[in-house]
């Protein structure tokens, strides 16, 4: 579809409740075994975009940064009108979600933040993946990394260049740092009930720092997984369902209260 002259790849899956769900930089192949499970869980219609430039999907220039995604994003919202939406994010998904909760969008009802990156912890950084190779990568994402290690030089070329395409796009949207220095202080105005979930062994970005990124937003609750890596939607995707759908529960559209 098309959202203000940008083409968006849109996956929508199920129906009932609208759920968002952001993936990551591992691009939508990170969340895609994950959206039948939230959508049975939910009993929700799960829409899952593409970020712009993401599995080789076009990005027009002007789509630079996090933020720009998130507006792009309520946009999406606004045009489908849809309201109560429990939006999902891992990785630097959850860095989107969190500026889309910064927006105020009314349309947004709940945000799950799915071991994301964005802030700057003092002690505490975001592993370098821009120079990780990909064993490397998969030893400090997964608790058994030996159930998702791949070998790029053993796909074939369409798979080599959506992996070669994901990492230039992510490299644009986030930069070198993976964090934006000015986001960890402007979540004191998040305003939605926001779950923070973090897998006890991911060393992407450690609990220590899924702590405070729960800190920082007013009545967050943090939920640490065992077991568990940098993405539980791969490696725990029933907890994690289970989990989000306890937060969707606990914190109803108003009108259901």
């Amino acid at each position: 579809m098309i959202i203000d002259a940008i083409p968006l790849t849109l996956s929508d899956v199920g129906t009932g409740v609208p759920a968002l769900l952001l993936h990551g930089g591992g691009g939508p192949a990170s969340v895609a075994p994950f959206v039948p499970l939230l959508a049975e869980r939910l009993g929700a219609r799960v829409l899952t975009p593409t970020h712009p430039g993401f599995a080789g999907t076009e990005r027009p220039d002007e789509l630079t940064t996090v933020r720009q995604l998130a507006e792009l994003y309520a946009r999406l919202l606004d045009e489908l009108d849809l309201d109560d939406v429990t939006v999902v994010g891992n990785s630097i998904g959850g860095w989107v979600a969190q500026e889309l909760a910064l927006l105020g969008s009314p349309r947004v009802g709940r945000v799950v933040l799915v071991d994301s990156v964005g802030v700057e912890v003092a002690g505490h950084p975001v592993a370098d993946f821009f120079a990780l190779t990909f064993p490397e990568l998969a030893e400090l994402s997964y608790h058994d990394p030996e159930r998702f290690r791949i070998d790029p030089d053993a796909l074939p070329p369409e798979a080599r260049a959506v992996l070669a395409a994901n990492r230039a796009a992510l490299a644009v949207y986030a930069g070198a740092g993976m964090t934006d220095p000015t986001l960890l202080a402007r979540l004191r105005d998040v305003s939605v009930p926001t779950l923070v979930v973090w897998g006890e062994d991911d060393r992407i970005a450690d609990p220590v720092y899924g702590r405070a990124l729960a800190d920082a937003i007013p009545g967050a609750e943090l939920r640490v997984l065992p077991r568990t890596g940098h993405l539980p939607q791969l490696e725990t995707p029933d907890v994690l369902a289970d989990v989000v759908a306890e937060h969707v529960a606990a914190h109803p559209a108003p009108a259901a209260r």
